[in-house]
């Protein structure tokens, strides 16, 4: 994962795999002919209606070519037949015509909280 996210100019943080996988519903990967992977989105769940898709990827070299379209629309197929009733997603502005327009994504009002990382205790 961490070749993944450099090749589109991401920011690698090794053993984030590690991190996010206890945490995920389920993932989607896209691998060319060789098996390298070349997308990928992660689907993270409340355990109930609500499904939620993080962390979409397409290898640079590889952009441009319909991959995150198809892989968010394979993890949106399987959401919907393991039960879950909605899908959520939410992205940068310069991502908007892609989740909204190729993967048919419905505009909502949402809001947000940033919250900065807390410190520990001395």
């Amino acid at each position: 994962m961490t070749d993944l996210v450099a090749s589109y100019g991401g920011t690698p943080v090794p053993g984030w795999w590690d991190t996010i996988r206890p945490h995920s519903y389920g993932w989607v990967t896209a691998r060319a002919g060789d098996d390298l992977v070349v997308g990928f989105v992660n689907i993270v769940t409340d355990g109930g209606d609500h499904a939620f898709l993080i962390d979409t990827k397409t290898r640079g070299a590889f952009q441009r070519r319909g991959i995150a379209t198809r892989v968010v629309a394979f993890a949106a197929e399987h959401v919907r037949a393991a039960g879950c009733e909605w899908l959520h997603v939410d992205f940068d502005d310069e991502l908007r015509a892609f989740y909204l327009e190729a993967c048919e994504f419905e505009p909502t009002a949402a809001g947000l909280i940033h919250l900065r990382p807390s410190q520990a205790p001395a």
